[in-house]
């Protein structure tokens, strides 16, 4: 097994439907996947101030990375999710559009959820990034 998901009982299990505590790999073979935001294969913006129709783009552009890999979106080690003007009911939202879109393919990954004040374009209102292993 390329990838090894830990999710000790000493830690909460109340995340552990989205995300996973601890993953271990021991793969040779990485894929570094930077940061994809609400834009088209044209560059165009999509989902102007709509945070669920952003992160469907969002999400989607990160499948489309995985597929030109060649990798499986199961074999994502690690996620980081950057959220501008985060407030909780963001939460949701997001993950919802991460299930549209892999749907039974969800990683359930090491991720780590950023509020921050702005991104690299002031109309982006989430970008994700990812490493992702190769058995």
């Amino acid at each position: 097994m390329p990838m090894e998901i830990v999710n000790p009982k000493t830690l909460t299990d109340k995340v552990t439907s989205v995300i996973s505590h601890v993953v271990v790999t021991t793969a040779s073979k990485l894929a570094f996947i930077s940061g994809q935001v609400a834009v088209d294969e044209t560059g165009a913006l999509v989902g102007s101030g709509d945070y669920y129709a952003q992160a469907i783009q969002v999400f989607t552009n990160l499948k489309y990375a995985l597929e030109a890999a060649r990798a499986d979106p199961l074999y994502i080690a690690k996620m980081n999710i950057f959220v501008v003007n985060h407030h909780p009911a963001l939460i949701s939202i997001i993950f919802d559009a991460g299930f549209h879109v892999f749907g039974s393919n969800w990683p359930r990954t090491a991720s780590t959820y950023i509020g921050v004040q702005a991104l690299g374009d002031p109309e982006w209102l989430i970008e994700i990034d990812a490493i992702v292993i190769f058995p």
